[in-house]
């Protein structure tokens, strides 16, 4: 099991440079998790998408759906102090910090490309552009 942030469940249904990383991981590694946050960041970045007219409505709603199935039953709540402790100690948003706080939580390694959080947490971020490190 790996925890993926929200831009590593964009990266593998939105084409872009990553995209074949992010399905390479997936091919070694399909169990995903992640904290239940994600759902509204993986929101906020189709919003994006749909300002910027690079999806419709439908290609928006579709990809969250398939993110949701993707994860059902690896959504998981994480405690305040521990989120709260990663924060006081790091630089990261709390946001952030919910999905260090959660691959502490189930013993796995997050992956990001979040330069702050690879920074901070080097035994427990890994970045996706690195993925050979994970295995």
């Amino acid at each position: 099991m790996i925890v993926v942030d929200s831009n590593v469940l964009a990266y593998f249904y939105l084409p872009g440079e990553y995209t074949a990383t992010a399905e390479a991981l997936f091919e070694h590694d399909a169990d995903w998790a992640a904290p239940v946050l994600w759902r509204s960041e993986f929101r906020n970045i189709l919003t994006g998408y749909l300002r910027r007219g690079s999806l419709t409505f439908s290609q928006a709603y579709h990809l969250q759906r398939e993110a949701e199935d993707l994860l059902a039953g690896a959504e998981y709540e994480v405690d305040s102090f521990s989120v709260l402790e990663l924060v006081r100690d790091s630089e990261c948003s709390a946001y952030y910090c919910e999905f260090v706080a959660l691959a502490m939580k189930l013993g796995a390694k997050l992956v990001t490309m979040d330069g702050k959080l690879l920074k901070a947490f080097p035994g427990v971020a890994f970045a996706l552009s690195a993925i050979h490190q994970l295995y």
